[in-house]
């Protein structure tokens, strides 16, 4: 629904502006590329940093989300830790930031995430929610070393009925520092994403917070890949505030931790590998956080399961 509280990529734009506007201090460059788009290096050949990857999760979130980096006092090996909440958790999260529309060509490839998708609305996941968004610009993050080609401008453009030159699109690698913030930083995500698998009813997620364990980039991809998830899977932890009956809560909290996947048990690179690089033959259910909370405001009532796996942090993120 858009009701005038939520406008994503009018949120997401007056971020990626923001980046624009503080370009130097945030070690990020900007460029107008081939077609007239709007490019954001954050990490690729910018150095970028924490901050930068902060702004990208907000823009990601069409700015309804909180994403902040905090200090874990109790946490000896790993107390840098990225924090995100939102009181619109599934659009913020689903509408948003997922990371769900394919992008390739001419041997391009990307995983695209932000507002823009719920202009183009191409995936199926938007037959199940309501919103759709008006807006005369968006904003698309790729989880990417370079910048898109031409082609995949022009399939953008196309989907989301917006000319090129209405188009951002930020971008950093996985390996970079601002890449895994911003990754790392959909803790909130992939529990909204587990509970929409789960047949939760998603109207009923009033609220919802979560956190994880931010790991140090690596430069081989596969590396950073593991430790951006198995930062999540081993070591985040969410609570989502739900409507409805106490027992729904219960179930959803039981449910929802990542050890309840077949494939729990190894750290994500020796996943990866064992199925040969097909991400999409992997558990679903393995991607959401270790430890989870769901209180039902009916009743008062609050369920925990799941737990932090130090041990697998440690073979992990080391």
């Amino acid at each position: 629904m858009k009701d005038g509280t939520a406008f994503l990529n009018d949120n997401a734009r007056r971020i990626a502006e923001t980046m624009i506007r503080d370009a130097e201090r945030l070690r990020v460059a900007v460029t107008t590329g081939p077609l007239g788009e709007t490019l954001i290096d954050a990490g690729a050949k910018a150095q970028g940093g924490i901050e930068a990857g902060l702004r990208m999760a907000k823009a990601s979130m069409g700015g309804l989300g909180t994403v902040s980096a905090l200090l874990d006092r109790g946490s000896e090996k790993w107390p840098y830790t990225i924090e995100v909440r939102s009181s619109q958790p599934v659009l913020a999260c689903l509408g948003a930031q997922y990371a769900g529309w394919n992008l390739s060509a001419d041997g391009y490839f990307a995983m695209g995430s932000g507002p823009a998708r719920a202009l183009a609305r191409v995936e199926p996941l938007y037959e199940t929610l309501s919103y759709r968004d008006t807006a005369t610009s968006a904003v698309l993050i790729l989880e990417t070393g370079s910048p898109p080609p031409p082609a995949v401008v022009e399939k953008v453009a196309k989907a989301t009925g917006q000319p090129a030159d209405k188009l951002t699109f930020l971008y950093a690698p996985t390996q970079s520092l601002a890449g895994t913030v911003q990754i790392v930083a959909r803790s909130l995500e992939v529990a909204l994403h587990k509970a929409n698998d789960l047949k939760f009813p998603l109207d009923n997620i009033v609220d919802g917070i979560a956190a994880a364990p931010l790991p140090a980039p690596h430069p081989d991809f596969l590396t950073a890949m593991g430790r951006t998830n198995d930062a999540i899977i081993y070591g985040g932890s969410v609570q989502l505030f739900v409507r409805g009956p106490a027992e729904a809560a219960r179930e959803l909290a039981e449910r929802l931790p990542s050890h309840t996947s077949r494939d729990h048990g190894k750290p994500f690179k020796e996943i990866f590998k064992q199925f040969k690089g097909d991400f999409y033959a992997i558990d679903p259910l393995l991607f959401s956080p270790a430890r989870a909370i769901v209180t039902a405001i009916d009743s008062g009532e609050t369920f925990r399961a799941g737990r932090i796996d130090v041990e697998m942090l440690e073979r992990s993120l080391g």
